[in-house]
């Protein structure tokens, strides 16, 4: 299967029995990332995070509603 990254429109090829191209298959929303635009995102997200300026804006739920 010949897929593109959504970042730097460069063309790989994917197994196609694989489970990353059923996703991408099943779930049109579902975007390709090539390895060297994963890891360079992952870095710069990781040296944000450690930075003293970030705050992490995700809400921590301390109790699950129980109906």
């Amino acid at each position: 299967m010949r897929v593109q990254c959504v970042l730097c429109d460069q063309i790989e090829t994917i197994d196609s029995k694989s489970l990353q191209a059923k996703r991408l298959r099943n779930r049109r929303t579902s975007t390709y990332m090539c390895q060297p635009c994963h890891d360079r995102i992952t870095t710069n997200t990781v040296k944000r995070i450690n930075s003293e300026n970030f705050i992490f804006r995700r809400e921590i739920k301390n109790e699950h509603y129980l109906p």
